[in-house]
């Protein structure tokens, strides 16, 4: 079976392509010449997946996958939410969205977050979701090299180290975006075995 990934961004095509099971191909939009800037005007996680699924199937009739993620951080009421990729401005800066967050969290005792990730899948008309969270804390300042978007402030439930200072093999087992897969994966496996 071979699958789009509706996204522009290679860290996450990278993660996913690590999961995937070999009777699955995962292709990137620019594999099917697709160069469009994917829709995300949704207010919610869900909206924005789907409308990226939609975009992708009804304009090149491919089977695919699209995903949207949330930090959802306590102290400030569930924010960046559903604009967690563009905190700081339209640029998506990886470092202007965490120095926003590090910022605005300045004095805060709490500084307990989740990640929150949602997947849109479109094989046919219908649209299956796939959900995966994790929960951490937020640190005070930017550790590790790895990983991408917030992950170098991202410290999950469990762990002293940072998404970015462990390995992709954990982050991908522990991870929202990897619990969230392994449920389109399971399905996915169901549908086979009633084919």
């Amino acid at each position: 079976m071979k699958l789009v990934f509706a996204t522009h961004n290679q860290n996450k095509l990278r993660e996913i392509q690590l999961l995937v099971p070999k009777h699955i191909t995962v292709v990137s939009l620019h594999e099917i010449g697709c160069k469009q800037d994917m829709p995300e005007t949704a207010d919610t996680l869900e909206g924005n997946a789907k409308l990226k699924a939609d975009f992708v199937f009804e304009n090149y009739n491919l089977p695919c996958f699209a995903d949207d993620t949330g930090l959802l951080v306590k102290a400030l009421n569930g924010a960046p939410g559903v604009y967690t990729a563009r905190y700081a401005g339209e640029a998506n800066d990886a470092n202007a969205n965490m120095d926003k967050l590090l910022h605005n969290l300045m004095g805060e005792k709490d500084r307990s977050a989740s990640f929150k990730t949602v997947i849109a899948l479109r094989l046919s008309e219908k649209t299956q979701f796939f959900e995966g969270s994790v929960h951490g804390e937020i640190g005070a300042e930017k550790k590790g090299a790895d990983g991408f978007g917030y992950d170098p402030i991202f410290k999950p439930l469990g762990y002293d180290k940072t998404f970015a200072q462990l390995p992709i093999s954990i982050k991908n087992n522990i991870g929202h975006r990897g619990i969230a897969f392994a449920k389109l994966i399971k399905f996915l496996n169901t549908l086979n075995a009633t084919i």
